[in-house]
């Protein structure tokens, strides 16, 4: 099957977003990854679980990569983007369900948060 065509409109879709959609796309991404993890780690899928929570890393050092240092709201956002980091680490190397359930509405919270930012300024 030729997947170009899927691709090419895939690659317009996300090019003539807004940042604030991004954003969301990113986190409704992370979420989606969490929760893929949480039941990878019910299943005692390890390649699932693993691949999820490498994805949910791997999106939380870009949030923190693509700030804008500028704002003063940009330092205390790297420092939860830290502290999400460390506990995904944590996770990931205990196999800790208790934990992802306690991170999950910390994830969902900071999304929440920037879909009513955005909705206040759009």
């Amino acid at each position: 099957m030729d997947t170009r065509g899927y691709q090419q409109y895939k690659q317009q879709s996300i090019s003539s977003m807004t940042p604030g959609e991004l954003l969301m796309l990113l986190y409704d991404e992370l979420i989606k990854r969490a929760t893929l993890a949480g039941l990878a780690l019910d299943k005692q899928d390890w390649p699932t679980f693993e691949g999820a929570m490498d994805r949910c890393i791997d999106i939380v050092n870009y949030l923190d990569e693509t700030l804008d240092r500028q704002y003063p709201i940009s330092h205390d956002l790297s420092r939860m983007y830290d502290y999400f980091t460390y506990q995904m680490g944590r996770i990931k190397i205990g196999r800790n369900k208790a934990e992802l359930e306690r991170l999950r509405p910390m994830l969902a919270d900071m999304r929440d948060s920037f879909r009513a930012a955005e909705k206040s300024t759009g």
